[in-house]
């Protein structure tokens, strides 16, 4: 099944064939032994991605049914989380855990910057915190976060670290077993399936280390049902049994993406993500577009660029889809002033250089003296380093 369209939103991202054809098997039943196998093996390299030797469960259903799963399985009503947002998907955590009963206060990054680490920790020492919440990296800004500074200093004051790894899973380090300093690690790790793993949209995955597990034990009931781990708990043990129906051909897409991954070695895939990235956004500043988010804090996946003077969004990205590349328009207050362009999962380097050609030559019918030519030599020269 050949993509027709260059898909370079911050997702959905292009699905490759073999994941195609992994999606359209025959639809086994949900306790067969073919679809346990397929469960058991995507947990195993779940696992395996995020270096856990706690649980992961693999749900019908979105990532903001995995950021739900996150908070309601770990605080309880009338505690108190601090939502680190450096952007609009951070803040959605402050009307999740609010509709809970959940008391949220907020640290927030100008757009395009990073959180400050000395306001997080005056914040920190102001009130005690069941959890933190970090969006790895926000689809609406392309910041990603430093979790070098952020987890250890959570840590001290004792809040779970709960990672919103939606745009940044299979393309940047979420290694639940790396220790960032006295013992401080990663508590959940929560994503969906459809950004840099490479399939369709449609799993929820989330990941709970010991302390996220014992916090979950210390609530006793919680206040929902499909989102209750310790319902789904029994069929990660054994995919034969049964609480609710699951998306059993999204398992075998995700299965086989996972291979890829693998196949790939995930060093190697960050590595790809992170040289590719920087040379999406080196070649497209030659063409009069400014990343929103200095290089120093961009993220491996993708890129918010701010347009040269005198371009009409609407007009460009309409005209960009009719040549076959499809990109995102940008929120909030940078709604008609920048476009969002993904450069994740499993989307070839040959792909990325033809879209930054039809940039180009789109760009080209708003601004005049464009140099195509050279913005495509500095992609060649830096993508392959």
């Amino acid at each position: 099944m050949p993509n027709k369209e260059l898909l370079l939103i911050p997702g959905p991202t292009p699905v490759t064939d073999e994941i195609y054809d992994a999606l359209s098997s025959e639809t086994y039943a949900h306790t067969d032994p073919r679809v346990v196998a397929c469960t058991l093996d995507s947990l195993a390299m779940t696992r395996q991605m995020f270096n856990t030797d706690g649980e992961v469960f693999l749900i019908a259903g979105s990532g903001t049914l995995a950021m739900e799963m996150a908070i309601v399985n770990t605080v309880a009503p009338g505690e108190r989380i601090l939502v680190l947002s450096q952007g609009f998907f951070g803040d959605r955590f402050i009307k999740l855990a609010e509709s809970f009963g959940i008391l949220v206060d907020v640290v927030a990054s100008e757009w395009g910057k990073r959180v400050c680490p000395a306001t997080v920790r005056l914040k920190l020492e102001s009130a005690k915190y069941k959890a933190v919440t970090i969006t790895h990296v926000d689809t609406s800004t392309g910041v990603l976060a430093d979790l070098d500074t952020l987890v250890p200093l959570c840590k001290t004051f004792g809040a779970l670290v709960i990672l919103d790894g939606v745009c940044a899973t299979a393309a940047a380090p979420e290694d639940m077993g790396h220790d960032y300093g006295q013992g401080a690690r990663l508590d959940v790790v929560l994503t969906g399936s459809q950004k840099a793993i490479g399939v369709p949209p449609g799993l929820a995955i989330i990941a709970f280390g010991p302390e996220a597990l014992a916090a979950r034990a210390a609530l006793g009931k919680v206040g929902a049902y499909y989102a209750d781990i310790y319902n789904w708990l029994p069929i990660m043990k054994d995919p034969g049994k049964y609480f609710a129906t699951p998306a059993v051909n999204m398992l075998y897409a995700y299965r086989k993406a996972l291979q890829i991954i693998h196949a790939e070695g995930l060093g190697a895939r960050y590595a790809r993500h992170s040289r590719v990235a920087k040379a999406v956004r080196e070649a497209l500043r030659l063409l009069g577009l400014v990343p929103l988010a200095d290089e120093k804090v961009a993220a491996p996946t993708l890129s918010c660029l701010l347009y040269p003077a005198g371009v009409d969004d609407l007009t460009f990205r309409k005209s960009l889809a009719a040549k076959g590349v499809v990109v995102a328009g940008s929120l909030a207050s940078l709604a008609g002033k920048a476009f969002r362009l993904g450069h994740m999962g499993n989307v070839e380097v040959a792909e990325l250089r033809r879209a930054i050609a039809l940039i180009g030559e789109t760009l080209g019918e708003q601004v005049v003296g464009l140099n195509v030519t050279a913005a495509l030599a500095v992609f060649d020269a830096q993508s392959r380093q």
